[in-house]
């Protein structure tokens, strides 16, 4: 695992991962959550694919996207936390 260089780096989101954040995966629990409603996990390179069939495998991921282009389209704040929450 890759140290994060910046500690105001977001992380990614998977358990005992310290990587900066490059990608944004954003879900929903349609049994929780309204339609429009968008969760977000944080992934680093290695741990998005992982992330992304865990959530894919339960019918919850909506959209995969770069960080950067998740913020400069003024997603949702993409804290997230992390993929041991749920």
């Amino acid at each position: 695992m890759i140290p994060a260089e910046n500690p105001e780096s977001p992380l990614c989101s998977a358990k005992a991962c310290r990587a900066p954040a490059v990608w944004v995966l954003a879900w929903n629990n349609p049994k929780l959550h309204t339609p429009e409603r968008r969760k977000t996990w944080l992934a680093c390179d290695e741990h998005r694919e992982h992330l992304s069939s865990f959530l894919n495998m339960r019918g919850f991921l909506k959209d995969v996207v770069l960080l950067t282009d998740w913020e400069s389209a003024g997603g949702e704040s993409a804290g997230g936390g992390s993929a041991a929450d749920g």
